[in-house]
Protein backbone atom coordinates (compact mmCIF):
# COMPACT_ATOMS: atom_id res chain seq x y z
CA UNK A 1 0.00 0.00 0.00
CA UNK A 2 1.50 3.16 -0.74
CA UNK A 3 -0.33 6.59 0.27
CA UNK A 4 -0.08 9.70 -1.72
CA UNK A 5 -0.37 12.82 1.16
CA UNK A 6 0.12 15.72 -1.54
CA UNK A 7 -1.16 15.98 -5.07
CA UNK A 8 -2.45 18.63 -7.40
CA UNK A 9 -4.08 16.30 -10.11
CA UNK A 10 -6.78 19.06 -11.17
CA UNK A 11 -3.58 21.15 -12.27
CA UNK A 12 -4.03 21.89 -16.08
CA UNK A 13 -0.96 19.13 -16.60
CA UNK A 14 -3.23 16.88 -16.40
CA UNK A 15 -5.96 17.62 -18.85
CA UNK A 16 -4.76 15.69 -22.10
CA UNK A 17 -4.52 12.30 -19.68
CA UNK A 18 -5.83 12.75 -16.20
CA UNK A 19 -8.18 10.21 -16.52
CA UNK A 20 -6.44 7.54 -17.88
CA UNK A 21 -3.46 8.48 -15.37
CA UNK A 22 -6.23 8.59 -12.30
CA UNK A 23 -7.42 5.20 -13.56
CA UNK A 24 -3.70 3.65 -13.19
CA UNK A 25 -2.77 4.26 -9.78
CA UNK A 26 -4.22 1.85 -8.19
CA UNK A 27 -2.73 -0.58 -10.43
CA UNK A 28 0.67 0.94 -9.24
CA UNK A 29 -0.34 0.27 -5.79
CA UNK A 30 -1.31 3.38 -4.87
CA UNK A 31 -3.70 2.67 -2.67
CA UNK A 32 -5.19 6.76 -1.54
CA UNK A 33 -4.88 10.50 -2.45
CA UNK A 34 -4.68 12.95 -0.98
CA UNK A 35 -5.63 16.00 -3.66
CA UNK A 36 -5.04 19.18 -2.21
CA UNK A 37 -6.65 22.87 -2.65
CA UNK A 38 -4.13 26.16 -3.63
CA UNK A 39 -6.24 27.94 -5.52
CA UNK A 40 -9.76 29.33 -4.89
CA UNK A 41 -11.07 29.12 -8.11
CA UNK A 42 -10.13 25.99 -8.65
CA UNK A 43 -11.26 24.02 -5.11
CA UNK A 44 -14.53 22.68 -7.16
CA UNK A 45 -12.76 20.84 -9.23
CA UNK A 46 -10.48 19.11 -6.12
CA UNK A 47 -14.02 18.36 -4.54
CA UNK A 48 -15.42 16.75 -8.39
CA UNK A 49 -12.07 14.43 -8.39
CA UNK A 50 -12.70 13.29 -5.07
CA UNK A 51 -16.51 12.02 -5.62
CA UNK A 52 -15.19 10.79 -9.30
CA UNK A 53 -12.53 8.10 -7.28
CA UNK A 54 -13.35 6.28 -4.29
CA UNK A 55 -9.82 6.62 -3.44
CA UNK A 56 -8.79 10.23 -3.86
CA UNK A 57 -10.14 11.96 -0.61
CA UNK A 58 -9.24 16.12 -0.51
CA UNK A 59 -7.77 19.10 1.64
CA UNK A 60 -9.64 22.37 0.98
CA UNK A 61 -7.96 25.89 1.76
CA UNK A 62 -6.15 28.63 -0.13
CA UNK A 63 -2.35 28.95 -0.98
CA UNK A 64 -0.80 31.87 0.81
CA UNK A 65 0.08 32.86 -2.81
CA UNK A 66 -3.42 33.00 -3.57
CA UNK A 67 -4.46 35.03 -0.78
CA UNK A 68 -5.28 38.21 -2.05
CA UNK A 69 -8.50 36.84 -3.61
CA UNK A 70 -9.98 35.83 0.22
CA UNK A 71 -11.95 38.36 1.44
CA UNK A 72 -15.54 37.54 3.76
CA UNK A 73 -17.41 36.76 0.66
CA UNK A 74 -15.15 34.31 -0.59
CA UNK A 75 -14.14 32.78 2.97
CA UNK A 76 -17.89 32.11 3.68
CA UNK A 77 -17.59 29.71 0.49
CA UNK A 78 -14.57 28.32 1.17
CA UNK A 79 -16.37 26.91 4.72
CA UNK A 80 -19.10 25.50 2.59
CA UNK A 81 -16.77 23.66 0.56
CA UNK A 82 -14.79 22.32 3.38
CA UNK A 83 -18.33 20.68 4.76
CA UNK A 84 -17.92 17.74 1.63
CA UNK A 85 -17.69 14.47 3.46
CA UNK A 86 -14.56 13.50 1.61
CA UNK A 87 -12.37 16.51 2.69
CA UNK A 88 -9.99 15.64 4.84
CA UNK A 89 -7.73 18.51 5.92
CA UNK A 90 -7.40 21.95 5.61
CA UNK A 91 -4.41 22.97 2.76
CA UNK A 92 -2.56 24.62 1.65
CA UNK A 93 -2.39 26.93 4.10
CA UNK A 94 0.88 28.94 5.36
CA UNK A 95 3.19 31.29 4.43
CA UNK A 96 5.62 32.08 1.40
CA UNK A 97 8.42 34.76 1.93
CA UNK A 98 10.21 33.45 -1.65
CA UNK A 99 7.59 34.90 -3.94
CA UNK A 100 6.40 36.99 -1.30
CA UNK A 101 3.39 38.44 -2.73
CA UNK A 102 0.64 38.90 -1.56
CA UNK A 103 2.48 41.16 0.54
CA UNK A 104 3.35 39.53 4.09
CA UNK A 105 0.86 41.29 6.02
CA UNK A 106 -2.28 39.58 3.95
CA UNK A 107 -0.43 36.32 3.87
CA UNK A 108 -0.43 35.98 7.49
CA UNK A 109 -3.86 37.29 8.16
CA UNK A 110 -5.57 34.57 5.52
CA UNK A 111 -2.76 31.30 7.26
CA UNK A 112 -4.55 32.66 10.78
CA UNK A 113 -8.10 32.89 9.44
CA UNK A 114 -7.31 29.34 7.88
CA UNK A 115 -6.17 28.05 10.87
CA UNK A 116 -8.88 29.21 13.08
CA UNK A 117 -11.08 27.10 10.81
CA UNK A 118 -9.32 24.17 11.28
CA UNK A 119 -10.48 24.00 15.08
CA UNK A 120 -13.36 25.23 14.43
CA UNK A 121 -14.28 22.36 12.02
CA UNK A 122 -11.46 19.95 13.74
CA UNK A 123 -9.68 19.16 10.33
CA UNK A 124 -5.75 18.75 10.61
CA UNK A 125 -4.00 20.90 8.35
CA UNK A 126 -1.43 21.04 5.35
CA UNK A 127 1.28 23.76 5.98
CA UNK A 128 3.22 25.49 3.33
CA UNK A 129 5.96 27.20 4.48
CA UNK A 130 8.33 28.65 2.10
CA UNK A 131 11.59 30.95 3.08
CA UNK A 132 9.46 31.65 6.10
CA UNK A 133 10.30 29.33 8.98
CA UNK A 134 10.16 31.31 11.89
CA UNK A 135 6.97 33.64 11.40
CA UNK A 136 4.90 30.03 10.61
CA UNK A 137 6.62 28.36 13.94
CA UNK A 138 5.43 30.94 15.87
CA UNK A 139 1.88 31.62 13.95
CA UNK A 140 1.33 27.76 14.67
CA UNK A 141 2.05 28.45 18.29
CA UNK A 142 0.22 30.83 18.89
CA UNK A 143 -2.80 29.24 17.44
CA UNK A 144 -2.00 26.04 19.56
CA UNK A 145 -2.52 23.89 16.35
CA UNK A 146 -1.43 20.89 17.79
CA UNK A 147 -4.88 20.61 18.67
CA UNK A 148 -5.53 19.46 15.06
CA UNK A 149 -2.09 18.24 14.10
CA UNK A 150 -0.72 19.28 10.37
CA UNK A 151 1.91 17.93 7.75
CA UNK A 152 4.38 20.30 6.76
CA UNK A 153 4.58 19.80 3.16
CA UNK A 154 7.48 19.71 1.12
CA UNK A 155 9.56 20.33 4.35
CA UNK A 156 12.54 22.37 3.20
CA UNK A 157 14.03 23.62 6.14
CA UNK A 158 17.23 22.18 8.25
CA UNK A 159 17.33 19.85 11.70
CA UNK A 160 16.70 22.63 13.87
CA UNK A 161 13.54 23.75 12.44
CA UNK A 162 12.42 19.71 11.70
CA UNK A 163 12.78 19.45 15.64
CA UNK A 164 10.38 22.11 16.62
CA UNK A 165 8.00 20.85 14.22
CA UNK A 166 8.33 17.17 15.61
CA UNK A 167 8.33 18.13 19.17
CA UNK A 168 4.49 19.95 18.31
CA UNK A 169 3.56 16.18 17.22
CA UNK A 170 3.79 17.51 13.51
CA UNK A 171 4.26 15.37 10.13
CA UNK A 172 7.21 16.31 7.84
CA UNK A 173 6.14 15.65 4.31
CA UNK A 174 8.93 14.38 2.17
CA UNK A 175 8.98 14.44 -1.77
CA UNK A 176 11.06 14.20 -4.71
CA UNK A 177 13.69 16.81 -2.89
CA UNK A 178 15.36 13.81 -1.61
CA UNK A 179 16.29 11.90 -4.32
CA UNK A 180 18.17 15.09 -5.66
CA UNK A 181 22.16 15.37 -5.23
CA UNK A 182 21.70 19.05 -4.03
CA UNK A 183 18.92 17.82 -1.16
CA UNK A 184 21.50 17.36 1.35
CA UNK A 185 20.05 19.01 3.89
CA UNK A 186 16.61 17.03 3.64
CA UNK A 187 18.65 14.08 3.67
CA UNK A 188 19.70 14.77 6.94
CA UNK A 189 16.80 15.62 8.29
CA UNK A 190 14.82 12.44 6.37
CA UNK A 191 17.76 10.37 8.62
CA UNK A 192 17.22 12.66 12.03
CA UNK A 193 13.65 12.35 12.30
CA UNK A 194 11.53 9.11 13.38
CA UNK A 195 9.81 7.19 10.83
CA UNK A 196 6.82 7.56 12.29
CA UNK A 197 6.90 11.61 11.90
CA UNK A 198 7.40 11.00 7.79
CA UNK A 199 4.86 10.15 5.20
CA UNK A 200 5.27 10.40 1.67
CA UNK A 201 4.33 12.76 -1.11
CA UNK A 202 5.12 14.48 -4.63
CA UNK A 203 3.05 17.53 -4.75
CA UNK A 204 2.64 16.21 -8.23
CA UNK A 205 2.99 17.66 -11.34
CA UNK A 206 5.93 19.80 -9.78
CA UNK A 207 9.67 18.03 -8.17
CA UNK A 208 8.91 14.67 -9.62
CA UNK A 209 12.40 12.81 -8.33
CA UNK A 210 15.28 11.67 -9.93
CA UNK A 211 16.34 10.13 -12.68
CA UNK A 212 12.40 11.91 -14.21
CA UNK A 213 13.76 15.78 -12.64
CA UNK A 214 12.33 18.29 -14.79
CA UNK A 215 9.30 16.31 -16.02
CA UNK A 216 5.84 15.99 -15.10
CA UNK A 217 5.78 14.41 -11.68
CA UNK A 218 2.74 11.89 -10.56
CA UNK A 219 2.52 9.58 -7.87
CA UNK A 220 3.87 6.40 -9.49
CA UNK A 221 7.18 8.21 -8.80
CA UNK A 222 6.06 7.66 -5.02
CA UNK A 223 8.31 4.12 -4.89
CA UNK A 224 11.44 6.22 -6.01
CA UNK A 225 11.29 8.52 -3.23
CA UNK A 226 10.73 5.62 -0.61
CA UNK A 227 13.75 3.74 -2.06
CA UNK A 228 15.70 6.91 -0.91
CA UNK A 229 14.42 7.47 2.28
CA UNK A 230 14.61 3.57 3.14
CA UNK A 231 18.25 3.81 1.85
CA UNK A 232 18.85 6.88 4.58
CA UNK A 233 17.50 5.27 6.68
CA UNK A 234 18.95 1.96 6.64
CA UNK A 235 15.98 -0.02 6.84
CA UNK A 236 13.83 -2.08 3.80
CA UNK A 237 11.51 0.16 1.38
CA UNK A 238 8.45 -1.81 2.80
CA UNK A 239 9.04 -0.60 5.68
CA UNK A 240 9.06 2.84 4.54
CA UNK A 241 5.97 2.66 2.58
CA UNK A 242 3.75 0.69 5.48
CA UNK A 243 4.95 3.35 8.14
CA UNK A 244 4.02 6.14 6.07
CA UNK A 245 0.97 4.87 4.55
CA UNK A 246 0.30 4.28 8.52
CA UNK A 247 1.09 7.93 9.33
CA UNK A 248 -0.98 9.49 6.46
CA UNK A 249 -4.46 6.80 7.20
CA UNK A 250 -4.14 7.99 10.96
CA UNK A 251 -3.24 11.82 10.10
CA UNK A 252 -6.39 12.26 7.97
CA UNK A 253 -8.41 10.15 9.54
CA UNK A 254 -9.16 7.40 7.25
CA UNK A 255 -10.28 4.08 7.92
CA UNK A 256 -8.87 1.18 5.87
CA UNK A 257 -10.83 -0.08 2.73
Amino acid sequence: MIFETHAHYEDEAFDEDREELLNSLPKQGIQYVVNVGSDFSTLDQVIALTEQYSYIYGAIGVHPGNTQVLNEETFAQLKEKIGHPKCVAIGEIGLDYYWDTPDRETQKIWFAKQMELAKEVNLPMVIHSRDAANDTYGMMKEANSEKVGAIIHCFGYGKEQARQYLNMGFYLGIGGVVTFTNGRKLKEVVEYAPLEQLVLETDCPYLAPVPHRGKRNYSGYLSLIAQEIARIKKVECETVLRVTSENAMKFYRIESK
